[in-house]
């Protein structure tokens, strides 16, 4: 397991949220990948590196994807609901 390098950004308010989920249910970053691929949603590692680390920001419909694939609620990603 590689560390981050940088500091978290603060472009987002979902990555750290997503990265815990995606840990908690034992997925790694490729398997994420593929499963947004898998649902329209065109995202390289790069990108989603950058998304977990709160560099880079998130439209609406990887926001949507995201907590469809990681089951959980669009408002938990948000930091509105534990």
């Amino acid at each position: 397991m590689r560390l981050r390098k940088q500091e978290l950004g603060d472009r987002n308010l979902v990555g750290a949220r997503v990265e815990a989920a995606r840990k908690k249910r034992g997925m790694k970053q490729k398997e994420l990948l593929a499963q947004l691929q898998v649902n329209g949603v065109d995202m390289n590692a790069s990108g989603l590196s950058k998304l977990e680390g709160q560099i880079r920001y998130v439209t609406d419909v990887e926001l949507v994807a995201l907590a469809d694939i990681l089951e959980v609620s669009v408002d938990f990603l948000l930091g509105r609901d534990s």
